[in-house]
């Protein structure tokens, strides 16, 4: 017994010397009367070979670990975490626009299903969403009520329809020319802001516009793809993108949204449900009759359902972290990213898809996505009054 009593305080003695405060340790010192302050350094102390303690040398790098820089920083300039954010939003794009195209000309191209294509597209997205919520230590599920989803319908209202609008402009015409036309739409925002929700816009920025206009309008002079329908469908993407970032904002300001919510990556989620549920009468209003056709060439042309598939992933991917990157910035290099984005997937999907890049549409492209850019950063050079 007393052997085991000397055992039991050497026990004790040496795991208060190297700081191990057990919550039995401690009671148990206080009743063989060692118990000392909390504050009381241990008797012995692990150095380094300096002799410097090392809670010491501990502190001092806790320290610096919470002055550095964070994203990878490289001497506080660079955030390299930020730039895999916007390589992988580009590549997500870029490879988004190819795979979509490849769909709807594996589909029938002008004759094809482009409704069914972009509806299909939103639900592959949403179950990757869900999957997320049901995996494991994933994304933790949003707690959003009833009323929260029927405000959030008019912004998922506006998300289907600006991306069916944009698929079926691509399916009718050529990718670059339905891009360049979707980069008017700071002009459809400007008017929508003004007229329809009170917002004012700058005398600088409305002079920016007709610069965007005529770039849209050289480029499609020559455009050998062209089809009135592709420039319609794209400028309804345009309207919807544009009353979709209005309803937006107002909806954000809705009370405790944001943590009912939960994460960027959730809000992206919710909206691409409702949007896929608010898709369905649509699809059966214009190609409802010849579902059973498309499923008959989505069995026997693999390349509908594999591009199919791979772009709904790529749209949801690029557009998550989209949202993520811009998060991150201010408004110029929102401004820049986004001028990039649209040269990078105008000329890269042209290139591979054989388009028409003629120089008077190269002209025209860069007039209109360079009065985008002027259109985005105005407010900054010339303060409005």
């Amino acid at each position: 017994m007393k052997i085991l009593s000397t055992l039991f305080l050497a026990h004790l003695l040496c795991a208060s010397a190297f700081g191990l405060h057990g919550v039995s340790t401690s009671s148990a010192t206080k009743k063989m009367g060692f118990a000392r302050s909390r504050s009381e350094s241990p008797m012995v102390q692990a150095v380094d070979v300096q002799g410097r303690p090392l809670t010491q040398l501990k502190e001092t790098a806790s320290s610096s670990a919470e002055k550095a820089p964070r994203g990878g920083g490289i001497a506080g300039s660079i955030d390299i975490g930020l730039l895999v954010y916007f390589g992988l939003w580009y590549l997500g794009n870029y490879w988004y626009n190819i795979t979509n195209k490849l769909a709807l000309n594996a589909a029938g191209g002008k004759t094809g299903f482009p409704m069914t294509i972009s509806s299909l597209q939103l639900g592959i997205g949403c179950l990757y969403g869900i999957f997320l919520w049901l995996a494991p230590d994933a994304r933790k599920a949003p707690t959003v009520t009833l009323d929260d989803i029927k405000k959030m319908l008019p912004v998922s209202l506006c998300f289907m329809g600006a991306h069916a609008a944009s698929v079926f402009a691509m399916g009718m015409g050529a990718v670059s020319f339905a891009q360049i036309v979707k980069a008017a739409e700071p002009a459809f925002a400007a008017v929508l802001s003004q007229f329809v929700y009170g917002k004012k816009v700058s005398k600088a920025k409305w002079l920016c516009l007709p610069i965007v206009i005529g770039g849209v309008i050289l480029a499609s002079v020559k455009e050998l793809d062209f089809a009135w329908s592709a420039l319609i469908s794209a400028c309804i993407a345009n309207m919807f993108a544009a009353v979709r970032g209005n309803e937006n904002k107002k909806l954000m300001e809705t009370p405790g949204l944001k943590d009912r919510i939960g994460s960027i990556g959730n809000q992206f989620a919710l909206t691409s449900i409702l949007g896929f549920l608010l898709s369905i009468p649509l699809i059966i209003i214009k190609e409802g009759n010849r579902f059973g056709e498309f499923v008959q060439i989505a069995k026997t042309t693999p390349a509908v359902w594999q591009n199919l598939v791979a772009s709904a992933l790529y749209f949801y991917g690029y557009n998550e972290l989209a949202t993520m990157t811009l998060k991150k910035t201010g408004a110029v290099t929102q401004s820049v990213a986004n001028t990039a984005k649209r040269v990078i997937v105008i000329v890269g999907v042209a290139l591979v898809l054989g388009e028409s890049l003629s120089p008077i549409k190269l002209t025209g492209c860069s007039i209109g996505i360079g009065g985008v850019f002027l259109y985005s950063i105005i407010d900054n050079i010339v303060k409005p009054k």
